[in-house]
């Protein structure tokens, strides 16, 4: 089975309780899955695993697991024929080289395709075998790390379009690239930049010609995410603390450059994602003239930014 298989897609899936790790011989993949779910997931979730031709428990399967401080030794190979699969809601399955079990009818699933640590090479060493199930048990763990991290997710924002800055070394040559790429024309160009508008994917692209400047906040080189209007833009603000995500700057309407009500986040690895909407006729009206920044949350002002 592929990732591409028939299944309900798993999208911000909030109720997700029961899941089964899916292998063929359930001996070694399914059962880390299984481990690792148990000791990563806790209680949230029921976790089982299971196979279309079980075996039994591979103890190189153990032995990598106990090195991590898990212990698995306890489990043991059980058949798909034994689980009550209409409580599952989501079974991913492992298969890699091999046709995984397929469950029949619609339900959520995943499809992580690990290669066999035990059948990588015909005779493998004691050293070479236990790297092969090292490998496999790292690659289930960080993928199940990540599955705990969107198994909780709470209310997005709700996006209109989504903006993207990238900075080139050669902006006639990039220009062209993504105008065959984007199957479009750039809506306007300059020398220093050209912005790319696909109504139909929600995106607006530009391309900014490289300065040789060092990255920082003020250097236009983002992610954006487009709202509806002034009030989602603070309603984003309080989702954003409720998730707990860094604000960069605070929600307010700027009027210099292109009129907005914006707010800047940064994800974890310090990217800058700005939320914006863009201004109406009657807020344009309201510009100050001074052009000052108007601060859209009690408390906020120019020393709250960073």
């Amino acid at each position: 089975m592929s990732a591409g298989d028939a299944g309900i897609p798993v999208k911000r899936d909030t109720s997700i309780k029961r899941i089964l790790f899916l292998c063929v011989a359930n001996s070694a993949r399914s059962q880390m899955a299984e481990g690792l779910a148990r000791h990563i997931l806790g209680s949230r979730v029921e976790v089982t695993s299971a196979g279309s031709e079980p075996s039994q428990l591979n103890p190189c399967a153990v032995a990598t697991m106990k090195d991590i401080g898990i212990d698995i030794s306890h489990h043991h190979s059980r058949s798909i024929d034994d689980i009550d699969t209409s409580h599952i809601d989501l079974v991913v399955t492992l298969c890699a080289e091999e046709s995984c079990p397929v469950l029949p009818g619609r339900i959520k699933r995943l499809h992580w395709p690990i290669a066999d640590p035990s059948g990588s090479q015909d005779r493998p060493t004691p050293k070479e075998l236990a790297a092969s199930f090292a490998a496999a048990r790292d690659q289930i763990r960080m993928r199940t790390e990540i599955l705990a991290g969107l198994l909780d997710l709470p209310s997005a924002p709700v996006s209109r379009e989504f903006h993207g800055s990238m900075r080139v070394a050669d902006l006639p040559a990039s220009t062209r690239f993504y105008a065959w790429l984007l199957d479009t024309w750039p809506r306007e160009w300059t020398h220093r930049y050209a912005t790319f508008i696909r109504s139909d994917l929600n995106l607006n692209f530009v391309l900014l010609v490289s300065d040789g400047k060092t990255l920082h906040r003020d250097t236009l080189y983002h992610l954006g995410i487009g709202v509806a209007d002034r009030q989602s833009v603070i309603n984003v603000y309080h989702q954003a603390l409720r998730f707990g995500a860094p604000i960069e700057k605070l929600p307010r309407t700027t009027w210099k450059g292109t009129p907005l009500h914006e707010l800047w986040l940064k994800d974890p690895d310090g990217n800058l994602i700005e939320i914006y909407a863009r201004l109406t006729d009657a807020e344009l009206a309201e510009k100050p003239a001074d052009e000052l920044p108007v601060f859209l949350v009690l408390g906020a002002g120019p020393a709250d930014e960073n």
